[in-house]
């Protein structure tokens, strides 16, 4: 399910200090864009950042919350995405580092794929 258009626009003012944040709906949920990578998904009201091996020790308390995921043929498959807790919503600059955090991880995967 989509996120709510006031959802968005409040993520976009929680963000601004990151760049320009770029929402694009894809696949019932939307992509949130900085520096042309995708460091975010907001799905059902909920937001969810980029992990990668070099920050996944940050976000270690997003990591009992559910993670971004679908199901293919019976296999749970992790896109490598973590729930980002409700609580940083009313703590904005904690919120900008998380999400900080995350664009630097999405930076490193395109990084790699571009190889």
């Amino acid at each position: 399910m989509a996120a709510r258009d006031s959802f968005i626009d409040f993520l976009r003012d929680q963000l601004a200090p990151l760049g320009a944040i770029a929402p694009r709906r894809m696949f019932g949920a939307t992509g949130l864009f900085c520096e042309g990578v995708m460091f975010g998904v907001v799905a059902e009201d909920a937001l969810y950042l980029r992990v990668d091996d070099h920050n996944r020790a940050a976000f270690k308390e997003a990591e009992g919350l559910p993670p971004l995921s679908y199901e293919k043929q019976g296999r749970t498959i992790d896109l490598s995405f973590w729930r980002a807790p409700d609580r940083l919503f009313d703590e904005p600059e904690e919120l900008v580092g998380w999400a900080r955090s995350a664009l630097a991880a999405a930076h490193r995967v395109a990084g790699t794929r571009s190889r």
